[in-house]
């Protein structure tokens, strides 16, 4: 049985897409979503992932996720939901691997220092920047920039995190404006309905990510010694889940213990969304993928119990991971590179490379900031790190060509 029979009623169509700006022949072995898909793993963007902070720097162990691990596991959990509620688990999975295609270096860090450092123009946000990868900067293709994605897939990063306040929506569309000469001919067809919410399948995506993060963080934390597993007991929910698994196995070693709670916790958490759909599903009368994005409010989402229980999760994370102090250090360090690396790059457009230099000439200040961001959150925390040096380092030994 092919998949496009077994979708829901209100899952997005198995190969039916609102369009691409530039048209295409169809590919007779693979849905336009597969290769939506096969487009974005090919991307220069998504394997830069691979050295983008997570939480920790890349190069401070070779166990802790990157942005790469981590967008490949909210694409396996994203997939789990969607497989369970029949929907169009293509179109979930390429929005789970492209949600953090536009983060800078550093992580959050890096992007708060880049809207900052940019608040004087038009500010930065990654997901902006995923869609400007998405549909402009990933150069590759004879007969269009970007990689062409689909109608949904573009919806899914747009409302990643629901309907968008009117100055976001605008930053959009003046982007698409700028870099897509079609647009215009196809605005009203092309519409990506800012207002509402966006298909069942982006919104799996969107809390696969909070799933993602909450169980891996919980591992890189004990890997990092922030906390201990006695303090994992101390969680509502979640520390009873953690208890039953070490009454079940008193002598399993510590580390086997850790692992069957977090698999247990990230399968308690897809069961709980499911029943949750599957009753909103009931209550809001959803059949068709319209109703969802009609409905004023979100369809995927946790019980009330486990919303509750992840509020308290991620305090506990706040307080003994994402501001430890060792974290803070790290995080400061970040924002000063990132916002040096703006400021004299911005000012001085010159020392940009070559390519980048030639297309900064006559911009205006407001456009160079864009051209500096695009180079700035292409770069991975490495070479931001050997960038600063080459161009701050003043001691002759240091310089590097």
């Amino acid at each position: 049985m092919s998949n496009k029979n077994i979708l829901s009623s209100f899952a997005c169509a198995f190969d039916q897409t609102k369009g691409r700006f530039f048209d295409e022949e169809d590919d007779k072995y693979r849905s336009c979503f597969q290769r939506d898909r096969d487009r974005i793993i090919h991307s220069g963007a998504f394997r830069k992932l691979e050295h983008k902070t997570q939480v920790f720097i890349n190069y401070t162990g070779d166990y802790y996720r990157t942005r790469l691990t981590h967008s490949l596991e909210v694409a396996q959990v994203a997939r789990s939901i969607c497989k369970r509620l029949r929907l169009n688990e293509d179109i979930a999975e390429a929005i789970s691997l492209a949600h953090d295609l536009g983060h800078a270096p550093f992580g959050h860090a890096g992007e708060d220092a880049l809207n900052q450092a940019t608040n004087n123009f038009i500010g930065f946000d990654h997901n902006i920047q995923s869609l400007r990868i998405l549909t402009y900067l990933e150069q590759r293709y004879i007969h269009f920039n970007g990689i062409n994605p689909t109608w949904e897939i573009l919806e899914g990063i747009a409302k990643h995190n629901g309907p968008l306040p009117e100055n976001k929506k605008s930053l959009i569309t003046d982007h698409l404006v700028q870099t897509i000469p079609e647009y215009e001919k196809k605005k009203e067809k092309y519409d990506l309905k800012f207002a509402e919410f966006s298909s069942a399948e982006a919104q799996v995506a969107a809390i696969s990510d909070d799933i993602a993060y909450n169980a891996h963080d919980l591992d890189d934390g004990l890997r990092a010694k922030f906390f201990t597993v006695d303090d994992l007991s101390t969680l509502p929910l979640f520390g009873e889940l953690f208890k039953k698994v070490l009454n079940e196995y008193p002598n399993l070693p510590q580390n086997k213990i850790i692992y069957e709670f977090l698999r247990r916790m990230i399968n308690f958490m897809i069961q709980d969304i499911v029943k949750q759909v599957e009753k909103n599903i009931q209550i809001y009368n959803i059949e068709t993928s319209e109703d969802i994005r009609k409905l004023k409010r979100p369809l995927v989402h946790f019980s009330p119990e486990l919303t509750e229980s992840n509020k308290k999760l991620k305090e506990f994370l706040n307080v003994k991971m994402y501001r430890h102090y060792k974290i803070n250090r790290v995080t400061s360090k970040a924002k000063r590179i990132i916002c040096d690396l703006f400021n004299i790059f911005h000012n001085e457009p010159n020392i940009l490379p070559t390519e980048w230099s030639k297309i900064t000439s006559g911009a205006s200040e407001e456009q160079r900031s864009i051209i500096v961001c695009d180079y700035i959150a292409g770069m991975t925390d490495r070479f931001a790190i050997q960038e600063h040096r080459r161009i701050f380092d003043t001691s002759y030994e240091m310089t590097s060509f």
